[in-house]
């Protein structure tokens, strides 16, 4: 049995016995029709949906217009990046509002290091510790997740997108998406800033334009969609080694580029990645699909080799099956496993649920285009309270962030089989 069956045997397991104790808890950002102001959370729990209006019942008052990031920065406090509001709204874990920053209009995607939240922005200016900065192209702004002010900001590529921390680094993706209203071109780029210093060290030219959406991170590597130009270019996958990076490779060893988009991805419990390929033709004005699992190791490794298009149990069926497909999820401290289904666009969507081993446990109304996920752990697991690392050792690491941890650091606390520990290996 290979490495990674007896990893995912592991999370199966584990998952079967917390089923009937554990709790799913959910959140799920519905970006809501663009300029309509009408953003809203869901908040699942336990196979039903508690409310399709989370923020509005516990603050009293509406999150925003197109809300189109969520990331949980440490145990208290989780930061929403509020699009066309121009803020980042930061919440408890209970959903209680308690800040939210003015200082990066149109923002796009969050990071974190657990001290400081990192957020993209197409704009060209930014208000850094109360004075304004303008930028030719698009930034990035280091917000204090104590003071909730912006402390320092760093210029990228034009109209950068998804963002990740990776060993003291931010890994931000360049899409040059005005390039059709504006004069330039797209971006081929991914700037690598030094997250202390906030400055670039190293810019990597992946060749492919338009590298737009949500990266997800398992460990060393990322996964970054390119929808392509949506007429001659066509869309692909750059699946991003941050150590070969960090260590000095050359551009061209540094990814490795597959023909399929990866509109909406996620990490498996696994730490391979689900991808759902979204291609959009102005040409034919139609949509064409693809559905993969992306081993990033033996892609790297061999360049081709690792790409399935196995999904657990009825997982690909029942994605299939959807009107519009809008974003795909896993679980990270249980495996299970979640998709939306956007539908028209303008009215209700919906979340679909299954278990790790894909067995189908329910669809759930929620509002419009739900598209971002981000799972609570469960309050009755023992997560509160650190536990000696003496579970099960070949299950996976998680960060306070949900993230998998390939390169973990002694004395640094993770979440193992669902329970945080203070790894000391």
């Amino acid at each position: 049995m290979s490495i990674k069956s007896l990893i995912l045997t592991i999370v199966l397991t584990v998952a079967a016995v917390l089923d009937s104790a554990a709790r799913e808890r959910l959140i799920v950002l519905n970006e809501g029709t663009w300029q309509a102001d009408n953003g809203r959370v869901t908040y699942f729990e336990d196979g039903a949906v508690v409310s399709n209006q989370w923020f509005r019942d516990v603050n009293g008052s509406k999150l925003g217009d197109t809300p189109n990031d969520i990331i949980r920065v440490n145990d208290n406090l989780i930061a929403i990046a509020v699009n066309w509001s121009n803020i980042v709204q930061f919440i408890r874990p209970d959903g209680r509002a308690v800040a939210a920053t003015e200082d990066v209009p149109n923002n796009r995607k969050l990071a974190t290091d657990g001290r400081y939240v990192y957020v993209s922005s197409y704009s060209h200016e930014c208000a850094v510790d109360g004075r304004d900065v303008e930028f030719t192209k698009g930034f990035v702004a280091k917000i204090d997740a104590e003071t909730y002010k912006v402390v320092a900001a760093c210029e990228v590529g034009y109209e950068p997108e998804g963002i990740a921390f990776y060993d003291g680094h931010l890994f931000v993706a360049n899409t040059g998406g005005y390039a059709f209203q504006e004069s330039h071109d797209y971006e081929t780029t991914v700037s690598v800033i030094d997250a202390e210093t906030m400055t670039v060290t190293r810019t990597v030219d992946t060749g492919q334009i338009n590298l737009y959406g949500k990266m997800s991170q398992s460990g060393r590597y990322l996964c970054i969609n390119s929808p392509g130009d949506y007429y001659e270019v066509p869309a692909a996958t750059i699946i991003l080694d941050c150590e070969a990076v960090l260590n000095g490779n050359s551009d061209e060893a540094c990814f490795t580029k597959l023909d399929y988009a990866a509109t909406y991805n996620c990490v498996a419990a696994d730490g391979t990645f689900y991808a759902i390929g979204s291609r959009y033709s102005y040409i034919t004005s139609e949509y064409t699909f693809n559905y993969i699992t992306i081993d990033p190791e033996s892609v790297m490794q061999s360049g081709y080799d690792g790409v399935t298009a196995d999904l657990p149990g009825t997982v690909l069926a029942d994605i299939k099956a959807m009107t519009m497909p809008y974003g795909i999820y896993v679980n990270p401290y249980s495996g299970y496993i979640y998709a939306t289904d956007a539908s028209s666009f303008a009215d209700a969507g919906a979340l679909y649920q299954w278990t790790p081993e894909g067995r189908f446990l329910g669809k759930f109304k929620t509002y419009i285009n739900p598209a971002h996920f981000l799972a609570l752990p469960d309050d009755n697991s023992g997560i509160d309270d650190i536990v000696p690392d003496t579970d099960i050792a070949d299950a996976p690491l998680y960060n306070l962030q949900g993230i998998r941890v390939t390169n973990p650091r002694s004395g640094e606390i993770y979440i193992r089989s669902g329970k945080k520990i203070l790894y000391n290996k």
